[in-house]
């Protein structure tokens, strides 16, 4: 009886552990998850911050990260209207430590392109790099021209 209980409670506790450890885990998709209810729920500068905050070496680029601020609260609802919400356009992997993500992000006038960049040097990903922009509507009609096609077919 007395084992029973050793080996129950031993158990318990193996897999409270695991449980602990495999929530401590962060991946890409749910850093970006985060990042943008935090970019809904409070703007730019406060998804920045949590977005950059799984790496120690951006304390070195205030003055980039405050750029990177300004420029991404200029995409407010008087330029580019109301935020409806994002969808995957392509996930890269280089390696199992190197990630890149690149969303279409939906406002009202126009979609926007956020990029991230994911990089796990050792047991936890950080974020690599972030950045944005508006050029995806020439991409997709750059890629519509007849020397991208397969003629052969």
């Amino acid at each position: 009886m007395k084992n029973a209980k050793s080996i129950k409670s031993y158990i318990t506790t193996i897999l409270f552990f695991i449980t602990f450890i495999s929530f401590g885990q962060t991946t890409p998709k749910e850093i970006v998850s985060n990042f943008f209810t935090e970019y809904q729920k409070s703007g730019a500068p406060k998804a920045l911050d949590n977005l950059y905050d799984n790496n120690k070496w951006m304390n070195r680029a205030t003055d980039s990260m405050t750029k990177l601020k300004q420029q991404l609260g200029t995409l407010n609802e008087d330029f580019v209207g109301a935020y409806y919400g994002y969808e995957l356009i392509v996930e890269k992997k280089l390696s199992d430590s190197f990630i890149l993500m690149s969303y279409l992000v939906k406002f009202d006038r126009q979609p926007i392109r956020f990029t991230f960049q994911f990089y796990k040097p050792n047991n936890e990903w950080r974020t690599h790099s972030f950045k944005y922009d508006g050029g995806i509507d020439d991409e997709i009609e750059e890629s519509a021209k007849v020397y991208y096609l397969d003629l052969n077919k």
